[in-house]
């Protein structure tokens, strides 16, 4: 028992020496980590006391540095604000002196100045304008004539076209008295029911129709030709023969119609306006049958569509109305154009067709490309050699006015309208008009005919500008 009690005191002390040991040995340890970390400390903030230090001393010399840019910057602005003020009165001074030397003020120098830049920037844009036109022609004008050429190729329509015929051939003179009937109750029975007059005169073998209205014409005309050769005339049998004639007339009107419209193509047309274009049939312009106008101008229309991938059938469609309201102008009050929109409205036409009929006088602006070419086609079917008759009074008065309105504009000397007045020559006064002058005169006159005139085709306008010089050797 008293061993195992030294035992157990032997190992109690074992333990208690060897936690002293420890406890001894572990604050060593801290103590030392302690001072480490002191050090550690110390170090870091003598570090940041030297960047600190640096960073005041950098920042100073930025500070010095700008105030340094700033102080030579105001002594530049002063600088500069001398050197302006001394321009403004060197050029103040010049100024004074350019008056004394030209005799002219500030504000008359300044005018001469513009005007003189005026003259050359009018001077530079005529001759860009006409530079820039001349290439645009000649560009233009070859794919124009080839698109023509090869319409009018194609077509070769004749040169002239049918008119109506108002004379009626006799056997003999003795069918006139015949005609007449006693005390003339045939002739009146026949005007009354036919709504002409029949002109009979020492005109051997001929009887004249005469009415304003080309249907009614027709009828007198054909109903007179079977009475004369059936030979029975009286009134009865010429209100009998004049229904009949009345009958076929209205017939081959229809006919007519469908037979155009047939040849060229188009379908679905109002019956009453393929009745109109047969009606076109009997009406004539300047000598020129209407319908073979109308469609003359539908194939060149056409054609030119067909060239310019536009719709063919609405050119063609067009062309063929574009003058149908002639075969109205003696019924009703109105320009064959206005009662032409008119038909073509009522019955349902296509608005681009619409628009080819009112724009080909220009009347109203283009609204289609289609319309523009109907108008062309129809001026090269009026206007080819032979295709209309003009007045010798109406002809001689377009030319008279179109001298007169070339010899209006300033600088004009003389003005001949030569061709037949496909050409207006205008010669000028070589002091009163320079050369872009010219350029610029030419553009004007054209302009103005294209205003006011009215004509077949195209006028081309030449301004002849001449100087000369002459000496005499003594």
């Amino acid at each position: 028992m008293a061993e195992v009690s030294s035992i157990i005191a032997a190992v109690l002390s074992g333990v208690l020496v060897a936690a002293l040991v420890f406890y001894v040995w572990g604050r060593r340890v801290e103590r030392r980590a302690s001072d480490q970390s002191q050090r550690l400390v110390l170090a870091a903030k003598e570090e940041l006391m030297a960047v600190r230090e640096n960073l005041h001393k950098s920042l100073d010399q930025k500070l010095a540095s700008v105030d340094r840019r700033d102080s030579d910057l105001h002594r530049l602005e002063q600088q500069l604000q001398e050197r302006t003020k001394t321009l403004d009165k060197r050029e103040q001074d010049i100024a004074k002196g350019l008056e004394r030397v030209a005799g002219l003020s500030a504000h008359d120098a300044r005018a001469e100045l513009i005007s003189r830049l005026e003259n050359e920037a009018r001077d530079e844009a005529a001759a860009l304008v006409r530079n820039i036109t001349e290439q645009a022609k000649k560009n233009a004008d070859r794919e124009a004539k080839k698109i023509v050429a090869m319409a009018i190729q194609r077509i070769a329509a004749e040169q002239t076209a049918e008119s109506s015929v108002s004379a009626v051939v006799l056997p003999s003179d003795e069918m006139k008295g015949r005609i007449i009937g006693r005390e003339g109750r045939n002739i009146r029975a026949f005007e009354a029911a036919t709504g002409v007059d029949v002109i009979i005169d020492d005109t051997p073998d001929t009887v004249v129709v005469s009415c304003f209205e080309p249907v009614r014409r027709e009828v007198g005309r054909l109903a007179l030709e079977r009475l004369i050769a059936d030979g029975r005339i009286h009134p009865g049998r010429i209100e009998e023969i004049v229904k009949k004639a009345k009958d076929d007339v209205d017939r081959g009107i229809v006919e007519a119609g469908e037979q155009a419209v047939y040849d060229l193509g188009i379908r679905g047309m109002h019956a009453e306006m393929v009745k109109l274009v047969g009606r076109m049939r009997y009406r004539t312009s300047y000598g020129q049958n209407i319908l073979e106008h109308s469609k003359e101008v539908a194939h060149l229309a056409g054609m030119m569509a067909a060239e310019l991938k536009l719709d063919v059938n609405l050119a063609k469609r067009g062309a063929l109305l574009h003058d149908v309201g002639k075969v109205l102008t003696h019924e009703h009050d109105g320009t064959h154009v206005q009662l032409g929109v008119e038909m073509a409205t009522k019955y349902g036409e296509h608005p681009v067709v619409i628009n080819c009929i009112a724009a080909h006088h220009d009347d109203v602006p283009h609204e289609s490309s289609v319309s523009v070419i109907v108008q062309a086609a129809d001026a090269i079917s009026g206007s080819r050699p032979g295709a209309r008759r003009e007045a010798f009074e109406t002809y001689v008065k377009r030319l008279t006015d179109l001298e007169k309105l070339a010899s209006e504009f300033k600088g004009v000397d003389k003005v001949f309208a030569i061709q037949a007045g496909r050409e207006v020559r205008v010669v000028v006064t070589p002091e009163a008009v320079d050369d872009s002058g010219a350029t610029r005169l030419t553009d004007e006159i054209a302009r103005k005919i294209e205003r006011e005139l009215q004509y077949p085709g195209q006028i081309k306008v030449v301004v002849i500008r001449e100087t000369r010089a002459v000496g005499v050797a003594r």
